[in-house]
């Protein structure tokens, strides 16, 4: 019956225990740790060593300048804005070919370093460092190489051609600005002397009179035209001079006598005699009256001659009315001649002072556009001169505040730091192959990955390097560890009759002989007749561990007629018995798959309490197969760590395709010093082991049991 190992993450069974995975395989990672160390180290020791120079220089932005004049039409130059990649800008610049040329040139390494002079520039690029210093203006050019001298001189020069090639630059600059300002100027001087003559011929041609340097917003210099001015203001006077007397004349003739003359009064005139009679006329009235109201008739003389002087009064108001209409009407005549006059010198004179207004709009036109190019043209010299004046100044952009000194300790190869990192990547490298490997391994490494896989209990876990039992002189404590196989096996077995047990492994060295010899001396000391079949007829060994010769055996006993007892020895240890190989036979399988053996089990098992089998690899040969099927239970050895598990469950499928039944598994050469899920059983077995004194005699026969004694001894049929 084949059972299929439950599904489980490969992964997850690898990663239980890492420090147990380092224990195992600890000599891989010191011997990867030895070897990136060791390589480290003579990398190291290889290595040229070089040495270090730098220098310290200030970098200032480039430098505009500043005018010596000041005033409006003056021109700041302050420094040029300092950008984000100013650095990265001038570090380019520090390992540019044009600055790199010159330290070829100055320090002649073409002929000293024996290279073209492209190459040097590219050495020169790979040891030549820049880096800004943090939270300063400050640039560190650094020289490693490996001749101290060349180191300080390189970086020396470095920093000197830096500053060549930058003032170069600057020059430059500076050079093609004042020729460009120069040629400005001198355009601006042509066009305002283009201007001058144009101001010039306007003022000839339109005879204009120049006053003097106006303001450029004020008065436009020329004489202003007063006469047509003056024409329109008397124009405009007369006309509202006669406005005026037609307004008087139309009210002189629309009152009546009595109105007329109150009207008149108010008038100032020349000759106007009513305005100084009309009150002593009114005067009379009012005396007229008064000598009515006393009393006085019409009659009465004083009253008649105030009555004639009224009337005369009033006569000469008439007249004075006439006379003051007649006035009016020749003043009115007068001023209609006057306006009319007034009226042509008007249009005369507005004509003129339009064309001469024109004129001196030119000329306003003309002297604005002189003017406001030669207060350009002043500008640009102040400019000029200020920036002739700025040139000659020396200002340096770059300052050198360290020179380069020579290194006398190197600074490559870091030895302590090289051979730190070699141990740290030799561990790292060392862990990873560990785990690599251990991730790879799929041998059989737990007691849980038998049983997971095979579905069968772990009988026994053997310590590593386990001797021969009884070769050992006194009491071992590895005998433990088969004395729990022993227990394992009787309470495993599920008949107390199924007590021919045959021992296989999956292939050749995992201790399956070891396993069975030991296994039978533990039990021939419990005073158990055992019986081992060095069944095994391809690479017998049972004989080799008692010394005994096996040219007389299995092979013989089941070819010819011998007797059982002509083919069983009695070793040297008590109720325990032997059975060799004999001569090997040129078909094994065949042997073993007879009817003779059947029989030979059969008779074996009565006569002794365990018999043990000793068979060939299964997965080799098909002589195991055989005997499995033979025999009542078959008992699996695995080496720890060795068989993987696919062949381990093949053991299996071997055993029950020939119908088998499988009692365990012994995890053989376990190495518990390494497995510390293992260690506890080397102490128990330690603990728990008998002392010398309390080992009692041995319990057993010095012949063969025969049928009748084997009868007899039923009742101890088990083994404890």
């Amino acid at each position: 019956m084949n059972q299929s190992p439950p599904q489980q993450n490969e992964a997850s069974l690898h990663a239980i225990d890492y420090w147990q995975v380092i224990k195992n395989r600890y000599g891989i990672i010191l011997l990867t740790l030895l070897l990136v160390f060791m390589t480290a180290a003579v990398i190291t020791y290889v290595m040229p060593k070089k040495y270090e120079s730098s220098a310290t220089i200030e970098v200032k932005p480039r430098a505009i300048g500043q005018s010596p004049f000041e005033g409006a039409s003056s021109q700041s130059y302050g420094s040029a804005p300092m950008t984000a990649q100013f650095f990265g800008t001038e570090f380019e610049k520090i390992k540019s070919s044009n600055s790199l040329t010159k330290v070829v040139d100055n320090l002649e390494l073409v002929t000293k370093w024996g290279v073209d002079k492209e190459t040097a520039i590219q050495i020169l690029k790979g040891i030549v460092n820049t880096q800004n210093i943090r939270g300063t203006d400050l640039i560190s050019i650094t020289v490693r190489h490996t001749d101290k001298e060349d180191a300080r001189n390189v970086t020396s020069e470095v920093a000197k051609a830096y500053k060549a090639y930058r003032s170069e630059i600057e020059g430059r600059d500076a050079e093609k600005g004042l020729y460009e300002l120069n040629k400005a100027v001198r355009d601006q001087e042509d066009k305002v002397e283009e201007r001058r003559k144009v101001l010039a011929t306007i003022v000839r041609t339109k005879g204009i009179i120049y006053k003097g340097q106006d303001s450029f917003y004020g008065q436009s210099g020329v004489d202003e035209d007063q006469g047509a001015r003056s024409a329109l203001q008397t124009f405009n006077e007369l006309e509202q001079e006669k406005m005026q007397l037609e307004s008087q004349i139309n009210s002189l003739l629309k009152y009546d006598s009595d109105q007329l003359m109150v009207y008149a009064a108010g008038l100032n005139l020349p000759d106007n005699v009513i305005k100084s009679l009309l009150p002593q006329y009114n005067e009379a009235k009012r005396n007229l009256e008064t000598l009515k109201i006393n009393g006085l008739g019409v009659r009465h003389p004083t009253v008649l001659s105030a009555v004639e002087q009224i009337s005369e009064m009033k006569k000469q108001l008439d007249e004075g009315v006439v006379n003051l209409r007649a006035t009016l009407q020749a003043q009115l005549d007068m001023a209609g001649d006057r306006l009319q006059k007034v009226s042509v010198m008007k249009d005369d004179s507005r004509e003129e002072a339009i064309k001469r207004g024109l004129d001196a709009q030119d000329y306003v036109d003309a002297k604005r556009d002189f003017e406001t190019d030669q207060q350009l043209l002043q500008a640009m010299k102040l400019r000029q001169v200020g920036k002739a004046i700025t040139d000659k100044i020396v200002d340096e952009s770059i300052v050198v505040h360290e020179e380069p000194i020579i290194s006398q300790s190197p600074v490559s190869p870091n030895v302590s730091l090289n051979l730190v990192l070699g141990a740290v990547v030799g561990m790292i490298f060392g862990l990873g192959i560990a785990f690599f490997l251990e991730y790879l391994d799929t041998s059989v490494k737990s007691l849980e990955d038998v049983e997971r896989y095979l579905q069968v209990p772990v009988l026994a876990v053997i310590p590593k390097d386990v001797g021969i039992l009884h070769k050992q002189a006194g009491t071992s404590p590895d005998a433990e560890a088969y004395r729990i196989l022993r227990t394992n096996i009787e309470f495993n077995r599920k008949n107390p009759e199924d007590n021919a047990i045959t021992v296989v492994s999956g292939g050749a060295g995992e201790g399956k002989s070891t396993t069975l010899v030991n296994l039978a001396y533990v039990c021939a000391q419990g005073g158990y007749t055992t019986l081992m079949i060095d069944a095994d007829l391809r690479r017998p060994r049972l004989h080799t561990f008692f010394d005994i010769n096996n040219t007389v055996g299995l092979t013989n006993y089941l070819t010819t007629e011998l007797m059982l007892e002509d083919v069983i020895l009695q070793t040297p240890v008590d109720n325990l018995y032997f059975m060799p190989s004999g001569v090997l036979p040129a078909d094994a399988a065949g042997i073993l798959n007879s009817r003779r053996m059947s029989e030979l089990i059969q008779d074996v098992k009565q006569r002794f309490d365990l018999v043990l089998v000793d068979s060939p690899p299964i997965l080799g040969v098909s002589d195991a197969s055989v005997l499995a099927s033979e025999v009542d239970l078959t008992m699996v050895v695995v080496q720890h760590r060795k068989l993987p598990r696919n062949m381990l469950l093949r053991v299996k499928q071997a055993v029950e395709n020939v119908g088998g039944n499988v009692i365990g598994v012994v995890l053989n050469n376990v190495d518990v010093r390494s497995d510390s899920q293992y260690q506890y059983y080397t102490s128990y077995y330690t603990y728990y082991a008998p002392a010398e004194s309390q080992i009692g005699p041995a319990i057993g026969t010095a012949s063969v049991p025969t049928k009748t004694q084997t009868s007899e001894s039923e009742g101890n049929s088990e083994l404890y």
